[in-house]
């Protein structure tokens, strides 16, 4: 099996040193060598990001992976690859859609084997945790400021919680719909008060991030 390392530091300050970086290539490469699997290439993010998005190098590593040039991404740490539940959850169904495997050494996620598809299972099932517990934080927020005797009316802005997670979403590959479709299921409300989410709303919200 062919298969691309990624490596990413957490600070700046990493990045000048070296800091942990030679630990992540060191336990990439032991596995692959353990398993018989081809290293293609290592990837490497330099700059700290907070999403998925910003990382030249994941997003070309995960352009190749889509492409069929390498059948798995393998990195050391959960926390290198994404900075949330959601955000790796939206990463493990673009792998899934597209046919290669995911690999984090640290928490046994190995989206090629029964095994390590269980554990994926298992954090999707806590993104969808996390999803719910943000509506719900969302809801109970309004209804408090409701019944303190604050008069809603029409919102100019959204919670800050619901438009970090439309972000992190949109960054983790979901469709426009689909993140429409389950703030709607979980009674978000929008901008503007309403019960309905369209994904021309959700897409002006990702695109002003």
């Amino acid at each position: 099996m062919k298969v691309i390392g990624y490596t990413r530091v957490s600070t700046d300050g990493q990045a000048e040193s070296g800091a942990g970086l030679a630990v992540q290539e060191a336990a990439i490469q032991a596995e692959c060598e353990r398993r018989g699997w081809e290293l293609v290439r290592i990837a490497t993010d330099t700059r700290s990001g907070k999403s998925l998005t910003g990382r030249a190098q994941l997003a070309r590593a995960l352009g190749d992976l889509d492409a069929g040039n390498a059948d798995a991404l393998v990195a050391a740490k959960l926390d290198r690859v994404a900075r949330s539940v959601l955000d790796f959850a939206g990463l493990m169904a673009q792998a899934a859609r597209r046919g290669w495997s995911l690999v984090v050494l640290d928490v046994a996620v190995d989206t090629s084997t029964p095994s390590g598809e269980l554990m994926a299972t298992v954090v999707s099932a806590f993104a969808q945790y996390e999803r719910r517990l943000i509506g719900q934080r969302t809801r109970d927020a309004l209804a408090e400021k409701r019944a303190a005797g604050v008069i809603l009316g029409r919102p100019r802005t959204l919670p800050q919680a619901v438009r970090d997670r439309i972000v992190a979403e949109r960054a983790a590959g979901r469709s426009l719909r689909a993140i429409a479709a389950d703030l709607t299921a979980e009674a978000v409300p929008t901008a503007h008060g309403n019960a309905l989410w369209h994904a021309s709303a959700v897409k002006q919200i990702a695109e002003a991030a």
